[in-house]
């Protein structure tokens, strides 16, 4: 027999499941991976724990992963996160790589050799600590002109913006983001590249995402890795026997099967929390489900500049955003509906996390 969730137990099991109660262990978040965009790590972390908000205190590693966007991993799970994200063929590279087809045809050489190609170079050049600018260029100076785009922004011409950042954690490079300069760092003794996708080691990312994103299906899995629901069936299907049918709002979707009790069980969302952008909640492809008030979705994913969540009992009830004035730190919310007083009550508290979490001074609240 199917399973019948509501919407409020999904966001429950959410919750929970991404330790938002402050009651668990972090390592399902971790392996799917914690994004990285000045202090959202920071911020995200502060939302879920009492204790170390920085990533790196936490032995996290940065690194492009997903989409090509800075996420922070467990660095004894990177080699396998890496093998399991390796494309499958040139449909599945193509799509990572956002090239259409008459784009393909134009460059002339198949998707996934340029990621291997990219990645030679990259490997080749990166055996140091280097900034970001030094390796594209050394890396530039090693791809045939196909491979190359014109930059405005730095008037030059340089390797493809998007097939640079998917060439580096096949061969293990990473990021340094905590000096004044992000740094590209080279691979760990031990690092074992990826050399052909496999659909069994690529249902990892299936399970990753759905013990803290679920239930969802194989068209939410493909757009957080980034790549097509076609191309990404193989994963889908090796990740099959493993998961549970489940319907939500009239719609079927899937669970890790040993999952469904606790989303069917999930603890009452009494939390109060300041979501900043890209937070993991906030990952989810559903979008709809998880703000239904199209005004409210239409702000939270703004092309540049999105705001943070606000979260409150199963919620999301506005946005927020941080405005700093040398050490001082003002958080500005917009409600979306009147805050109840015990919503209100807790929010002081989370607000001086928030500015913890970034170093600085809170001076108040407007907009409540």
């Amino acid at each position: 027999m199917v399973e019948t969730l509501t919407r409020e137990q999904v966001m429950a099991h959410r919750i929970a499941a991404q330790g938002l109660h402050r009651d668990r262990p972090l390592g399902p978040l971790f392996s799917l991976g914690l994004q990285d965009s000045g202090p959202t790590a920071r911020l995200a972390l502060a939302a879920r724990t009492d204790g170390e908000t920085d990533p790196a205190a936490l032995g996290l590693v940065d690194g492009w992963t997903h989409r090509g966007a800075p996420h922070h991993h467990p660095p004894a799970e990177r080699n396998a996160i890496a093998a399991a994200a390796h494309p499958f063929g040139d449909a599945d590279a193509g799509a990572r790589l956002n090239w259409s087809g008459p784009e393909q045809r134009r460059v002339g050489i198949p998707a996934r050799e340029a990621i291997d190609r990219a990645a030679d170079a990259l490997a080749a050049v990166v055996t140091e600590p280097m900034t970001k600018g030094a390796a594209s260029t050394a890396v530039t100076k090693l791809l045939p002109e196909a491979l190359l785009r014109d930059c405005r922004g730095c008037g030059t011409v340089h390797v493809n913006e998007q097939l640079f950042r998917l060439s580096a954690f096949p061969v293990g490079v990473g990021l340094d983001p905590t000096g004044r300069t992000l740094l590209l760092t080279p691979p760990p003794d031990g690092w074992e590249r990826p050399v052909d996708g496999d659909p069994v080691l690529a249902a990892r990312l299936v399970l990753d995402y759905l013990r803290v994103l679920g239930p969802a299906g194989p068209r939410e899995v493909a757009d957080f890795v980034g790549t097509s629901t076609t191309a990404f069936a193989p994963a889908w299907e090796a990740a099959l026997p493993g998961l549970a049918e489940v319907e939500v709002e009239g719609h079927v979707a899937w669970l890790p099967a040993d999952d469904v009790d606790a989303a069917r069980d999930a603890p009452d969302p009494d939390v109060v929390r300041f979501l900043p952008p890209l937070d993991p909640m906030l990952q989810a492809r559903d979008r709809p489900l998880l703000a239904p008030d199209e005004a409210l979705r239409k702000d939270l994913y703004k092309i540049i500049g999105n705001p943070g969540a606000l979260l409150a009992d199963g919620e999301i009830v506005g946005t927020w955003r941080p405005r700093a004035a040398g050490t001082k730190l003002t958080l500005e919310l917009a409600p979306v509906v009147p805050l109840a007083p015990d919503v209100r009550a807790r929010l002081d508290d989370e607000a001086e996390r928030v500015a913890a979490a970034r170093g600085l001074r809170l001076v108040g609240l407007t907009g409540v």
